[in-house]
């Protein structure tokens, strides 16, 4: 008996230590949590890795690039009316310009304004979305000169 409460209070000696001991490299200022910077500007701001199984992007409120499909085949998006499919040529004359992907923001304006992985994946799922049509543009184009090439023979 006389163990046990030895034992009980050295676990509680503990637990009440290791709550109260405030953690290095976790900081708190208005209301905003900050985990290696001593300024959050986010209410959780990390500066450095992190490590996970698992992120989940609430949408709220953006557009899924359904728009995309919606538009190559009824020539108009009731999702994003401003939506314009662009030829591969009109692609090829932006990036020989600009040096990047329409839409895409370039190298420069990432390293300035980092990017947020909502917009970005949305964007990098339009332009799949627009690469799979240009695919079964080609694909159709190359169906059709098989079977002009096994006509002839």
């Amino acid at each position: 008996m006389k163990y046990m409460l030895l034992f009980c209070f050295f676990i509680f000696t503990i637990n009440t230590y290791s709550q109260s001991k405030k953690l290095k490299n976790i900081y708190s200022e208005n209301n905003k949590i900050g985990i290696g910077t001593k300024y959050p500007d986010a209410l959780l701001t990390v500066k450095g890795n992190i490590h996970t199984q698992e992120v989940m992007v609430d949408l709220n409120g953006a557009v899924t690039p359904d728009y995309v499909f919606e538009t190559y085949y009824t020539s108009f998006s009731g999702l994003n009316p401003t939506y314009r499919f662009l030829s591969l040529k009109e692609i090829e004359t932006f990036i020989k310009k600009n040096h990047h992907l329409p839409k895409i923001p370039s190298a420069k304006e990432m390293e300035r304004n980092g990017l947020s992985l909502k917009e970005m994946n949305l964007l990098l799922l339009e332009k799949i979305e627009e690469l799979t049509l240009f695919t079964i543009e080609q694909q159709k184009e190359i169906d059709l000169l098989k079977q002009h090439q096994t006509k002839k023979q």
